[in-house]
């Protein structure tokens, strides 16, 4: 199975498949964290053949996903001599591959990497069109780049040793895509009539199907925070240690469907089909606001707040988004009452 991207800045292909024989005749580093190499560092290998191999190994988890980190690589990269020919690997999931991407982008102005993800998360979000980023005290991707990569392969066999709530975490994001593009897809994702190869591969060419329109978020490719909005305040209010990205971004679906129903769009019924199908694949979908005020502030120190106006990705019905903003503060604050 292959998907094409089409971006103004760059062509390439996501392959879904097993994992083929990569060749690159340059210095290359695979970047990667204890975990995923501890696994599967030698499936990758034996698939590599490069004239000079370097594995640098980052810490796991959305705390190290900061400048820390990517200056211990950009110095790995510099005491072995890498130049703007070397080629950079992203091995394992959606903070490993936001962080190669962008230290691909800012390493002397720029070099090529392969995304190569390891979570389902990944493979239908992360890996996907470009967004590369790092995280800091004021919230989470708020330093990046839009930056593309030459080829995206992914192969399930990586999936074998993902835990079980790491796989649930990938759905929501499956489910996210149906939701707002696809309700036939949402109806077969329900009925549980699709392999996990056609899951993924239905969601990855929605992805393309926007990113090639949008590439940098000045429009429809907007629509893919569904969820989000709401998610990263959760993520940010428990220091990202509660919830996976996945999980809070299922609740922020819950959240973003009250906030439709709220406005006169979804209907009850809706609501809770998508909600149901999220509890059918483990997915949390409830959250306790301790304050509603300090919830509602933190939509603000989100990158995709600007003028001080928040905008809002909402399901119209299953299968058609709309994009909210200047909605009344009282509106919002009504539907974060029923979370308290």
């Amino acid at each position: 199975m292959k998907v094409n991207v089409k971006t103004p800045t760059k062509t390439y292909d996501i392959i879904i498949d097993k994992l083929p024989e990569i060749e690159i005749p340059t210095k290359t580093a695979i970047i990667t964290n204890p975990k995923v190499s501890g696994l599967h560092i030698n499936y990758l290998t034996n698939h590599l053949k490069t004239k000079e191999l370097h594995i640098i190994t980052l810490p796991d988890g959305e705390e190290y996903k900061n400048f820390d980190s990517v200056n211990y690589a950009l110095d790995r990269l510099f005491d072995a001599k890498f130049d703007r020919n070397s080629t950079l690997i992203a091995f394992g999931g959606g903070v490993i591959g936001d962080m190669t991407g962008f230290i691909a982008s800012i390493f002397l102005r720029g070099i090529k990497f392969i995304q190569i993800p390891t979570t389902l998360l990944a493979m239908v979000d992360s890996s996907v069109g470009g967004k590369t980023g790092i995280n800091n005290k004021y919230g989470k991707n708020l330093i990046g780049s839009f930056y593309q990569p030459e080829a995206v392969y992914i192969d399930t066999h990586f999936l074998s040793t993902l835990e079980k709530r790491e796989f649930s975490a990938g759905m929501a994001e499956i489910i996210k895509m149906a939701v707002m593009f696809d309700k036939e897809f949402f109806d077969k994702i329900k009925k549980g009539k699709l392999s996990l190869e056609e899951m993924i591969k239905r969601s990855v060419e929605l992805k393309a199907e926007v990113v090639n329109q949008d590439e940098k978020e000045k429009g429809i490719r907007s629509v893919l925070n569904y969820g989000h909005t709401f998610g990263h305040v959760i993520e940010n209010l428990t220091n990202y240690k509660t919830y996976l990205h996945g999980e809070a971004v299922a609740i922020g679906m819950v959240m973003a469907n009250e906030l439709s129903k709220e406005l006169g769009y979804l209907s009850e019924n809706e609501a809770k089909e998508i909600k149901d199908v999220l509890k059918k694949h483990d997915l949390p979908v409830e959250f306790k606001i301790k304050d509603k005020e300090e919830f509602y502030n933190h939509f603000f120190l989100d990158k995709k707040t600007t003028d001080n106006t928040i905008k809002f990705i909402i399901p119209k019905r299953i299968g058609e988004y709309k994009i909210i903003k200047n909605i009344d503060k009282n509106k919002v604050l009504k539907v974060l009452e029923k979370f308290e």
